[in-house]
């Protein structure tokens, strides 16, 4: 009988259970880290493309579908169980562990993304598929059990192994790593896991040939992954500096997204800042006053003791509302505390919003709006919404009838509400399915819009709490402003004939169909 035929289970009673743990604790660890590469590359493609729903469903489809062919294709391997799982492993380190890194790249650096995301999906998804079968001989190998026994022992370690690995990445990996480095270093835990069971349990399998190219396999993938986890910040410097034009002076990737702020400088000296969240433009220094003074005033025409501003963690807003001397109180609510610190002590942004953030009267609440409304009894005399396009599901329900009926609880009987709104010229469909989802929400809006050169045409939509059209107008005593005149805003009501009121369906939660509408209008912009 030859070495690859032995049962381990002539061994001791007492090291076929150890074996039969140590199999099963393998199986546990690359069940974990065949999660963390679908949650990664699912968050890479929310970050860089938006639409998480869109990017889900992509990886998980195209993960499943080749796990299955994955399964089919290891049925010859099963004559080599122990060195097929090896070489298995050893390869998902290299392409799950470099997964991140490589499609990141093709981004920075090409016009593609999606055709290299479905590759890459789908060989991770075959080398994952082909586990389960090989770890299936391997346990047999060990011990003689019936298959539904063996199923169910291998399917507990899998569906256990999947819960670590889905909670390691958003509470762990994610925050203390970051994408690239995280994924590099799941990466060595499958080849470690991989390797370890091999050549502690089966090495008798192995012909000595075998045992040596496995070796120098293993010992070139961990030089490959060290050395890359060591060029990381490089890697990602460069990469992120090939998506903007202007050098970048910060970056961060918080735990909801990728931060970037740039500056150049312009004619006369005058230093143009821009902040970028997922790619984003959020603003530009040199024309950002025209979109919040646009944004801010109209809705400071009436009761403004107490105002709240959903959003608008840069605290750009927060400096328009506190132009007026009998504001009391501010409140701010923006879910990434990594932007609102950015407001309070990242000295040229504190510069431009002239200390707003830290002004006594101003409350910042790092939470989700949404839950956050449900949860809050307080009522404001103006609400300013400044959240990002609704171009990912996490931002499309903040542009849904049931976020704006929440907000409108929290207003004064005699309150109004302003809603940045996309742009009417670039994105009509988006910018008239706000107005419609208002109307829905019960309200009479008054749609405007105003010119921002770093934008293009923005517009905006004003409410109030009585659900009557109100009428646009400004407070001038604390004026004068630097775009914004009566005259203006009067005019700023009027739209040509080609971006005309449309009839659209509105956006609720069960059915965001403004996500459909950003991604087709914006795409080639």
């Amino acid at each position: 009988m030859t070495a690859e035929a032995t049962p381990l289970r002539t061994l001791s009673a007492r090291r076929v259970r150890l074996s039969r743990f140590g199999l099963l604790a393998t199986a546990f660890a690359v069940s974990a880290c065949g999660l963390v590469y679908e949650l990664a590359l699912i968050t890479l493609g929310a970050y860089l493309v938006g639409n998480t729903a869109k990017q889900a469903s992509i990886v998980l489809s195209v993960m499943v579908f080749a796990m299955g062919i994955g399964a089919l294709a290891a049925k010859p391997l099963r004559r080599w169980p122990a060195l097929s799982f090896a070489a298995v492993e050893l390869a998902l380190a290299l392409l799950g562990g470099f997964s991140v890194m490589l499609l990141y790249a093709a981004f920075a650096w090409t016009t593609l993304y999606s055709l290299p995301l479905v590759a890459v999906a789908a060989a991770i998804g075959l080398l994952i598929g082909a586990e389960i079968p090989l770890l299936m001989e391997l346990l047999q190998r060990i011990r003689e059990q019936a298959a539904g026994a063996a199923v169910a022992d291998l399917n507990a370690a899998d569906y256990l192994g999947g819960l670590i690995g889905g909670l390691a990445f958003p509470f762990v990996l994610l925050p203390f790593f970051g994408q690239v480095q995280g994924a590099l270093l799941v990466g060595a835990v499958n080849a470690v896991a991989g390797v370890l069971l091999v050549f502690l349990l089966f090495r008798e399998d192995l012909s000595k040939l075998s045992k040596q190219l496995l070796a120098i396999a293993a010992v070139a993938s961990a030089v490959l992954l060290v050395a890359a986890f060591a060029y990381t910040d490089r890697f990602e410097t460069n990469a992120r500096q090939a998506l903007y034009a202007a050098p970048i002076v910060y970056t961060e990737d918080s735990v909801y997204q990728q931060i970037v702020i740039t500056e150049s400088a312009l004619p006369f000296g005058e230093q143009d800042m821009r902040l970028y969240l997922n790619g984003d433009l959020q603003f530009s220094s040199v024309d950002e006053y025209r979109y919040h003074e646009a944004l801010v005033h109209p809705a400071m025409d009436g009761p403004r003791a107490n105002v709240l501003v959903l959003g608008g963690g840069d605290g750009l807003a927060v400096r328009e509302i506190l132009r007026y001397p009998d504001v009391e109180s501010v409140t701010l609510v923006d879910l990434d505390e990594a932007v609102t610190d950015l407001g309070r002590e990242f000295d040229d942004l504190v510069a431009l919003n002239e200390g707003a953030m830290n002004d006594p009267r101003v409350r910042v609440v790092n939470e989700d709006a949404f839950t956050w409304l449900r949860g809050e009894n307080g009522v404001w005399d103006a609400i300013i919404v400044d959240m990002p396009d609704p171009d990912a599901t996490e931002t499309a329900k903040l542009y849904s009838i049931e976020f704006y009926g929440l907000a409108t609880d929290h207003l004064n009987a005699t309150g109004r509400m302003v809603v940045q709104s996309g742009s009417p010229y670039f994105a009509p469909q988006t910018f008239w399915t706000i107005n419609a989802t208002l109307e829905a929400a019960e309200h009479e809006p008054t749609p405007y819009w105003v010119s921002v050169p770093s934008f293009g045409d923005w517009g905006f939509h004003l409410v109030q709490a009585d659900g009557e059209a109100p009428l646009l107008s400004l407070d001038t005593s604390v004026g004068p402003f630097r775009s914004l005149t009566p005259e203006v805003l009067e005019a700023a009501q009027v739209f040509p004939p080609d971006r005309a009121e449309m009839d659209m369906e509105p956006s609720t939660l069960m059915h965001p169909v403004i996500l459909d509408r950003v991604e087709s209008e914006w795409k080639n912009y």
